[in-house]
């Protein structure tokens, strides 16, 4: 219904595009250059759009003035839709958290009454400013009961206006006056116009993935892909509660039925409100939200859900330990003022009903500290601890330990259970930066968790799983890390895998040996006529594209690690409906980070997939370039060098300043042969290099643990 209007709100929302800034960042991604050559265009051209904000170090530009500029230079045909709409929203006047907030607005009247939307966009921006609080009220009621979040209230802090800590804000009547939506009207008519390409809930979801992207810093994130198995390992559920809510993943994870209350609380409420909205959009299921600091003014004091999903923040010390002395949520024992996690713990215990569930994430030092013996002893005793669940380094941030699922259970008048379970699921870890082997993490920890939960009791699973009689954790330390208590499976037939792994290491170094290049010939420097990646793009003799703008779950991402340590696609992006650039056999890949000289051709085992942050695709047209001679030379020490530039400690490379020489088809093809060849020494080199790490490693474990012997 909405397509009738794209150009009537593109005509309506140009003249405030002026007020909508972009930084040097914008412009390059705007363009698909490295921030050098924006910095370059500056320098040379005279008549390059002048600074209209930010600061002298980061100056911001007038993205009109800027695109057109770019149109008359020819290095812009025409601004993607979700470019300038993310333009928009990251040029916002107020700051992008108000901006995701207004647009969040706005889309939710989309979704839920469009032709309110029709009518209402039909109009002045000064129109549509002024009525739309009014629709607002009436689509926020029904989907958030008798309350609602705010809006954000301009003031240029780019927050959004608090939340009571008493709960969400009341909306029984139009918003307070104090909130304008006349700056955002520009971009909210942009998003409209998204939401007309991709649907109200995939551009909400595109833009605050893109937001959450450009600020990885200020945000911890809760992967999809654990938030589903936490969310799995809960259960069904009518009423759901997040008392940490940050982005609301762990709620969207639960809020697959429309009967579903869901609640979530933030201590930002900037946060809390961007969950509302993105809940909403999400499902039909009632939704409360709340800002405020959970611990110290809990939103939900008479809450009893059947779930509680959590990811709390680690190791704060001012989380109220003074304040909260008394707390009646502190039925296991007070927690020291270096156990912020057990106080969130036990509040979520607190606003279970009887036999409900709790999920949390937790630090491994949780399980082990001293300070919180007393406390994790008591939740063994009374059964309110139900399983302790290693995960796999790089599951969540921080990646670099393997965090810890605590499932838990508020204890009902039926006995204690007398056993736990232990589970680790560090085997499933994956040298890539993607994260573990999700499919095998959720299939070996809910087949152990529900065959327990049926039981009461495991079978153990050596090196997996285990049930614990909880008289043998309440020792001195009442430790409950799974790594204690699970012993490493012993292979049975661990000599043999191990001269399996040696008769491979012996093949792969005579093929390395075979694959040794030839002598080389001393001969004079070339003197070609070069070009550059940006001349040959322009010539239309290659196609570049920049990496990370979307993805799906079901295709792999290739990323720089990839690219660099010649691994399978690994990674993952973040949650977004937009378009992924994806592989073709042929295609050459350049990561830009790091000051390396390296480019992978792909092939037709990566060919597909999706293609990473920080990576530049180039797509040679094969009658114009040979793939191989463009990636090797694109390998020069002394290319990559000059095409470099430098930002605070990280080198940043400038593809389309990278040289190759003017050479007839058939010579690159000479040229690009010998790469070939260069590329699979090189592999080979790696694999030999991977499979004598594992035999070492292999031989440390065997001799250790008894499965194989000195002789």
């Amino acid at each position: 219904m909405l397509d009738a209007h794209k150009e009537q709100a593109r005509g309506a929302g140009g003249v405030q595009d002026n007020a909508t800034e972009v930084t040097a960042a914008g412009i390059a991604r705007l363009a698909g250059v490295g921030r050098a050559a924006v910095s370059n265009w500056r320098r040379r051209h005279a008549d390059f759009p002048k600074p209209v904000g930010g600061t002298e170090t980061s100056p911001s530009f007038a993205l009109a003035e800027v695109e057109a500029w770019l149109r008359r230079q020819g290095k812009l045909a025409e601004v993607p839709l979700r470019e300038r709409v993310w333009q928009q929203l990251a040029g916002h006047p107020e700051g992008p958290v108000t901006a995701l907030t207004h647009t969040g607005c706005a889309l939710l009247l989309i979704h839920d009454r469009p032709t309110v939307w029709l009518e209402l966009s039909a109009g002045s921006d000064e129109r549509l400013a002024e009525l739309l609080p009014v629709a607002l009220e009436q689509v926020m009621a029904p989907r958030f009961g008798a309350t609602a979040p705010h809006a954000a209230r301009p003031g240029g802090s780019g927050e959004a206006a608090p939340l009571p800590s008493s709960g969400p804000v009341p909306s029984s009547g139009p918003l307070p006056p104090s909130v304008s939506f006349l700056p955002s009207v520009p971009l909210l008519r942009g998003a409209a116009e998204l939401a007309a390409e991709l649907g109200a809930r995939q551009a909400f979801e595109f833009l605050l993935g893109r937001h959450l992207d450009a600020n990885p810093r200020q945000y911890t994130l809760t992967p999809a892909e654990l938030s589903r198995l936490m969310a799995d390992l809960a259960g069904p559920a009518r009423t759901v509660l997040d008392p940490a809510c940050g982005t609301g993943a762990l709620l969207r994870a639960a809020a697959d039925r429309p009967d579903r209350e869901l609640y979530a609380q933030d201590s930002a409420a900037e946060l809390a409100a961007l969950t509302a909205f993105r809940l909403a959009l999400h499902t039909s299921s009632t939704v409360r939200a709340a800002g405020g600091d959970t611990l110290r003014a809990d939103a939900y004091p008479e809450l009893r859900a059947d779930v509680v999903l959590c990811h709390p923040p680690f190791n704060e010390r001012n989380w109220g330990h003074d304040e909260l002395a008394y707390d009646p949520r502190w039925e296991y024992g007070f927690p020291a003022r270096t156990e912020s996690e057990l106080a969130w713990v036990q509040h979520a215990l607190a606003r279970l009903r009887d036999g409900g569930t709790a999920v949390l994430l937790m630090p491994p030092a949780a399980a082990s500290r001293r300070s919180g013996r007393r406390i994790r002893a008591d939740l063994l005793r009374r059964g309110a601890l139900r399983a302790v669940v290693a995960l796999p380094v790089g599951a969540a941030p921080p990646y670099n330990i393997p965090l810890h699922l605590w499932v838990l259970r508020r204890p009902a008048t039926t006995p204690a259970q007398p056993e736990v379970l232990l589970a680790d699921a560090g085997q499933f870890a994956t040298e890539g930066r993607g994260g573990p082997d999700w499919h095998a993490v959720r299939d070996a920890v809910l087949d152990a968790w529900r065959s327990f939960d049926r039981a009461g009791t495991l079978q153990e699973r050596p090196g997996l799983a285990r049930s614990v009689p909880v008289i043998e954790l309440l020792d001195d330390d009442v430790d409950f890390s799974p790594a204690r208590h699970l012993p490493p499976p012993t292979a049975a037939d661990g000599a043999e895998q191990l001269t399996e792994v040696r008769t491979r290491l012996g093949e792969t170094l005579r093929l390395t040996t075979d694959l040794t290049p030839p002598p080389v010939r001393p001969a004079q420097p070339a003197r070609w006529p070069l070009t550059t990646v940006g001349e040959l793009a322009r010539g239309g003799a290659l196609v570049l594209r920049t990496g990370g703008h979307g993805g799906h779950a079901r295709v792999p991402v290739l990323t720089d690690h990839d690219v660099l340590a010649g691994t399978a696609p690994s990674g993952s992006l973040p949650e977004s409906e937009e378009e992924a650039v994806l592989t073709r056999p042929g295609d050459v890949v350049v990561p830009v980070l790091g000051g390396g000289a390296v480019a992978r051709v792909i092939d037709d085992a990566t060919a597909g997939a999706a293609l990473g942050r920080n990576l530049v695709l180039l797509r040679p047209d094969p009658a114009a370039l040979d793939p191989w001679f463009l990636a090797g030379f694109l390998r020069g020490t002394a290319n990559n060098r000059q095409a470099s530039s430098y930002a605070s400690t990280a080198t940043r490379l400038d593809v389309r300043r990278l040289h190759l020489p003017r050479l007839p088809l058939e010579d690159q093809r000479r040229y690009g042969a010998r790469f070939r060849a260069l590329d699979e020494f090189e592999r080979a080199l790696r694999h030999a290099s991977r499979l004598g790490e594992q035999l070492v490693r292999g031989m440390y474990d065997g001799l250790t643990d008894g499965t194989v012997t000195p002789d």
